[in-house]
């Protein structure tokens, strides 16, 4: 801006100078001309005079370094010329200055040199006697005048453009100045021109809009932020040419990137060919997905592309966790197979021996035998069936009603109903501890107790014990199953409360259970939100223990 206003304060200034001397020169021109005409007229006047009274000896006795005198007759012809041979010289009757004097009594005119540098002025006058008395002079044009005055010119010009070379600096300095000094970010308290008040209330005005805007944008980054650092799923932003524009912490997890990854192309973090190809696609498709396995975990990747205006603007990268789903699937094919398994061998028994009697091939003597084997199968298939209806509502966590129950209570409850069937094994029973009363289903905990014990007289030696014991503190209750049996080995500590999941698969046959009383038992501890513990040792025994918070709901 200086330059600008230094360049036109310089050109305005150089102009002005150069319009002054041509106006200076022209009326100076004009004005000194005017003077010479006048002093020619005078001139020309005093020779008439004496020309009259003296005659052409007077004329010749005259000085006549400044001018030409030329004395001419009626008919044009040339009496006398003060610098030429009046017998030399041409008729000069159509001079327009002695045509006008002749005509009117005075003439004059003024004509051009043939190269331009020099005009001669003419005043002529009539005599008494009808010739014309001429004087004339010559005088350089204004073109020659100003040739002439270059030099000076030019040193003029010079000095005024020095001048004014240092003003317009200095001036626009001077006007820069108070712009230089002005405070954008807080336009509405500079001191400036005028002029510029409409400019700073329009900057105000939009640093306003731009400080809302930068706030409503950092609004919604930080809730993005927000939203993707504490998504369990997996979030990558690319760009249109697949840089990373954003990634969340899960992604960072599930890649393995500890480092700011933003702005490196996604290729360089996983160059695994799925993940190439599934880009490719979504480029071409608009979308795409797979299923890979991570860390050890399933995932499945659903890739969609970003259009705007018919361009790809960048491509989103999800990753879904599917671990729980998958194992869940398995779980459930499982689950349906052993339970197709489980309900099919009781059916087998009891229709093979329904036909047997039907057929009367089954002796009257066997014929209670049969009876009986019914009746256990059938019986067993009624416990199957509740066991899967329990389990199918402890996994829609269907609400059920709570009550205060006390443990050492359900507990002598649980010993009292299984007597008989430890006195059938030698197996003695012990319940001992504090009261133990927490929130929850008396039916699940009763099931919780009694499936825990039951296996512990099942699985358990000859002349063997059972004990279950209660403890109580200002954060907890816990209740403790503890046996001196079988045990159980290492290896099969983390699966016993999976469905079916049988030690001794030949064993659990013979004490007939159904193989989800303890799926249950876990079931039902998560559903109160209590924890599991397992000590076991082969041929020592096992202590299950679950505790329960007091502040449960």
């Amino acid at each position: 801006m200086t330059s600008k206003i230094f360049k036109s304060i310089l050109s305005v200034a150089t102009a002005v100078l150069l319009a002054s001397l041509v106006i200076i020169t022209g009326v100076l021109y004009r004005y000194f001309g005017d003077v010479q005409e006048s002093q020619l007229k005078d001139e020309l006047s005093l020779a008439a005079s004496a020309a009259e009274q003296l005659g052409e000896d007077y004329l010749a006795s005259l000085d006549y370094d400044r001018y030409r005198l030329t004395w001419v007759d009626a008919d044009g012809n040339v009496i006398f010329d003060s610098h030429a041979d009046k017998s030399a010289m041409e008729n000069h009757a159509d001079r327009e200055e002695i045509k006008e004097a002749l005509a009117y009594g005075t003439g004059s005119s003024m004509r051009q040199s043939s190269t331009l540098t020099e005009q001669t002025i003419y005043e002529a006058t009539r005599l008494e006697d009808g010739s014309v008395l001429r004087i004339s002079v010559s005088r350089a044009t204004a073109f020659v005048l100003v040739l002439g005055m270059v030099q000076p010119i030019a040193i003029v010009l010079v000095i005024a453009i020095i001048l004014s070379a240092l003003l317009a600096s200095r001036m626009a300095k001077r006007i820069v100045e108070p712009l230089n000094r002005l405070n954008l970010e807080k336009p509405m308290e500079n001191d400036a021109y005028e002029e510029l008040a409409p400019l700073l209330r329009r900057i105000h005005s939009q640093h306003k809009e731009i400080e809302y805007q930068m706030w409503t944008l950092q609004q919604k980054q930080e809730e993005f932020e927000q939203i993707t650092d504490n998504m369990k799923e997996a979030l990558v932003l690319l760009d249109s040419n697949g840089r990373i524009i954003s990634i969340n912490p899960a992604a960072k997890k599930l890649f393995g990137i500890n480092t700011d990854c933003v702005g490196e192309d996604f290729l360089t973090i996983d160059r695994k060919q799925d993940v190439r190809q599934a880009i490719n696609e979504v480029k071409d498709k608009g979308q795409s997905f797979f299923y890979t396995k991570k860390n050890g975990r399933n995932y499945q990747f659903d890739l969609s592309r970003i259009d705007a205006d018919g361009k790809i603007h960048g491509i989103v990268i999800l990753a879904f966790d599917i671990t729980e789903q998958v194992n869940a699937e398995k779980h459930r094919q499982e689950f349906t197979a052993n339970v197709s398994h489980e309900l099919k061998t009781p059916l087998q028994t009891i229709i093979g021996s329904a036909e047997l009697m039907e057929l009367g091939i089954v002796k009257e003597e066997d014929t209670p035998r049969f009876i009986k084997s019914i009746r256990q199968e059938a019986a067993r298939l009624v416990t199957l069936i509740d066991d899967i209806i329990r389990l199918s509502q402890l996994d829609e966590g269907t609400e059920m009603p709570k009550e205060d129950v006390s443990l050492l209570e359900l507990a002598r409850e649980v010993t009292e109903t299984l007597s008989d069937a430890a006195k059938l094994k030698g197996v003695s029973l012990e319940v001992c501890g504090d009261d133990g009363v927490i929130s929850g289903v008396r039916r699940l905990l009763y099931e919780v107790v009694y499936n825990l014990c039951d296996n512990a007289i099942k699985y358990n030696k000859q002349g063997g014990y059972v004990k279950i014991s209660v403890s109580e503190n200002a954060d907890n209750v816990q209740i403790s199953v503890s046996d001196n049996g079988i045990g159980i080995a290492p290896e099969h500590q983390d699966k016993i409360f999976e469905r079916f999941y049988r030690v001794d698969k030949s064993h659990s046959k013979q004490s007939g259970g159904t193989g989800l009383g303890l799926s249950i038992v876990k079931h039902a501890v998560q559903y109160h939100h209590g924890k599991i513990t397992v000590d076991s040792d082969l041929d020592k025994g096992t202590d299950i223990s679950i505790q329960f918070d007091t502040d449960i709901q």
